[in-house]
C-alpha cells in the first residue's frame, strides 16, 4: 500500500494518509482532485467497488468530511479516500458516472446532510425522509429535542420518572424494604 501512496502522492497534493490495519488505509486529498484520484484508483489500480460513501459533520470546523470507501477485490484492501468541503456551501462534484450506484449515497447525503452534488440523478427527490421541510437531521446543528417537542405532542398517561426511583417502587421494592438488606451495609 505504501507504493501506492507514494505513487499517487505524484499525482496529486496528499494532505494526510493513515494505516488504520493491514487491510484499512485512509487518505485525505483537496477536493478539487478527487475526481482525478478516484478516477484512477478504479481505472488502473483495481479500486472497482465503492463499498460507501459517509460523510461527518464537523461544525467546530466549519466543514464537512466526505470519506470515498473503495475496495480491490484483487489485493483485498479498503482504501478510504476524505476531501473536506465548507459546510456553508456543501457541494461536491456527482460521481455517479464513476460508479452507477453513487447516486443513492450522493441522494441520502444530500437529505440527511443537505450536502448538494450538482448532475447526480434524483438528489432532489426524497429518499428516507418524504415529505421533510426541516433542516437536515444529521447536520449537529439540528436540535432533535426542540423538533420533537414542536413535533411530536405529549401522550396522555407517559409520565417522565426518575429511573432510580421507579426501578426501586417497581422492580426491586422487596428488596428495598427488607430489614435484611439495607443501603450501605456490607
Amino acid at each position: 500500500m505504501n507504493k501506492l501512496i507514494n505513487k499517487l502522492e505524484n499525482m496529486v497534493e496528499v494532505v494526510s494518509s493513515t494505516k488504520q490495519n493491514d487491510a484499512l488505509f485512509f487518505m485525505t486529498v483537496k477536493r478539487e482532485q478527487l475526481e482525478l484520484i478516484l478516477t484512477h484508483l478504479k481505472d488502473k489500480e483495481g479500486y472497482t467497488h465503492l463499498a460507501f460513501l459517509q460523510a461527518v459533520d464537523y461544525i467546530e470546523d466549519g466543514k464537512f468530511q466526505l470519506t470515498y470507501m473503495l475496495y480491490n477485490y484483487t489485493t483485498r484492501l479498503n482504501l478510504g479516500v476524505n476531501v473536506l468541503i465548507d459546510r456553508d456551501k456543501a457541494e461536491m462534484e456527482s460521481i455517479h458516472t464513476l460508479w452507477a450506484h453513487a447516486w443513492q449515497y450522493q441522494r441520502e447525503l444530500h437529505e440527511l446532510y443537505g450536502i448538494n452534488f450538482p448532475g447526480s440523478p434524483r438528489v432532489e427527490e426524497s429518499f428516507v425522509l418524504e415529505g421533510w421541510e426541516e433542516m437536515p437531521p444529521m447536520r449537529r446543528d439540528f436540535d432533535t429535542k426542540e423538533y420533537s417537542d414542536r413535533t411530536f405532542y405529549p401522550r396522555p398517561g407517559r409520565d417522565t420518572n426518575d429511573p432510580e426511583e421507579y426501578m426501586k417502587d417497581k422492580m426491586y421494592k422487596k428488596f428495598v424494604d427488607s430489614p435484611r438488606i439495607r443501603r450501605g451495609d456490607e
